[in-house]
């Protein structure tokens, strides 16, 4: 059962109906006719294995309100691209798949290398900065959303409330975050449980008063990958490489954006998608990867607030999120019991251990370098190096398009 209550400084959206996704549709139609709205779907060429990806495209198909749909496709061979392009046959929305392994696409990559402007390795932040660039180039779409291909239970609806605030005309927002419960028959969601939240909370203990850690702990799952925005945001926004995204993206929407136009939107009652491993012994993998990213797009974005933490303060902050980190456990322990579900302290005890030192690695690398892997840098910058950026862009992806086209035929 969804509540009304406001917390923090962002907006909250709820879900207060169970279900309108007629209504929503048809305004959604009204609004893109002076908003046009364009849906980026990074994906690797194994979701395209999946059932989760057969039911978001199956979804999609029935949406008439996007302008466009831009799938970037990562990891994929010539002949995954050929059969991923095939999904998307028969719809009512233009696709274009920009394949991100081939030859013109790591071309241009290389250029920008060269020119001091790294997109930074594989991964979903690189294929989020493309496709933003190339429906910045297309120049149809005003509204962007983006959301993961490996959702099991996607209904579009979750789409069109993500889409909503940004696209009415009368509302005023310029970006939206999507929340929801992570639940089956145990809790999940163990990386915004039990290592962002209490580590934000902790943060905010040794910094009191700091507006940026009020802002990430208004959000109810700053890592969901589910968001929105105004084109204008996604010209200027810079983007993390790495498994910081998220939040990164949140701190950049705080520098860039004003509150009052920020808010966050319940999707949908239950969200499922794959589960990473923890990895505990493997800092490169897995969960463990995760958190330190995390952690050290978090120092370095305070960092830039003008917030300073000495060595013994990351030694303090250690001792505090771990007590702050069982606390929140024992609180999600208490919610289990009530709801009938099973919860495994033992396992709890084991990732917040984990988390820790991931922690504790994340603040001896940003101390060694503060700076650490350079976001990637906004358009702006990037035209401004390289006026014909886009017009290359857009020429490389229509050339793999046409290439495939052609042997087909």
């Amino acid at each position: 059962m969804a509540d009304f209550h406001q917390t923090g400084v962002v907006t909250t959206l709820h879900r207060l109906r169970p279900n309108n996704i007629e209504r929503l549709e048809a305004d959604l139609e009204k609004f893109s006719k002076s908003r046009p709205i364009g849906l980026v779907l990074p994906a690797l060429y194994s979701e395209f294995e999946t059932a989760a990806m057969q039911k978001i495209v199956s979804e999609l198909k029935r949406v008439r309100y996007l302008q466009r749909i831009v799938v970037v496709l990562s990891r994929a061979t010539q002949e995954q691209f050929v059969r991923a392009r095939t999904f998307f046959t028969d719809f009512y929305t233009p696709v274009t798949t920009l394949w991100i392994d081939s030859d013109r696409i790591q071309e241009l990559l290389r250029m920008l290398e060269g020119r001091g402007l790294s997109a930074g390795g594989d991964g979903k932040g690189r294929a989020c900065w493309l496709a933003y660039g190339y429906l910045l180039a297309a120049r149809d779409c005003d509204v962007i959303a983006l959301h993961d291909c490996d959702i099991v239970n996607y209904e579009r609806q979750l789409l069109a409330r993500l889409c909503y605030p940004v696209a009415h005309p009368h509302l005023g927002f310029e970006f939206c975050k999507g929340y929801y419960a992570r639940v089956t028959d145990h809790l999940h969601g163990r990386v915004t449980r039990l290592f962002v939240t209490p580590l934000i909370r902790v943060l905010d203990g040794m910094a009191p008063g700091a507006p940026l850690l009020k802002y990430l702990d208004s959000f109810r799952y700053a890592l969901a990958g589910e968001f929105a925005m105004d084109i204008n945001l996604a010209r200027v926004n810079r983007i993390p490489g790495d498994w910081g995204l998220e939040v990164g993206v949140l701190a950049e929407v705080y520098r860039n954006c004003a509150l009052s136009r920020t808010c966050q939107v319940d999707l949908m009652d239950n969200y499922e998608h794959k589960h990473q491993p923890i990895s505990e012994e493997d800092p490169s993998q897995g969960l463990n990867r995760m958190a330190g990213d995390i952690a050290k797009s978090l120092f370095r974005t305070l960092a830039a607030e003008g917030l300073v933490f000495t060595a013994d303060d990351f030694r303090s902050l250690e001792v505090r999120y771990v007590r702050m980190a069982q606390d929140t456990s024992a609180r999600y322990y208490a919610d289990a019991m009530l709801n009938g579900l099973k919860f495994d302290r033992h396992a709890e005890e084991i990732a917040v251990s984990a988390f820790a030192r991931s922690l504790r690695r994340a603040a001896t690398e940003f101390i060694d370098d503060p700076l650490g892997l350079p976001l990637i840098p906004n358009w702006n910058r990037v035209l401004a190096a390289i006026p014909e950026f886009f017009e290359l862009l857009q020429d490389a992806v229509e050339k793999d398009a046409r290439q495939i086209a052609g042997r087909a035929a």
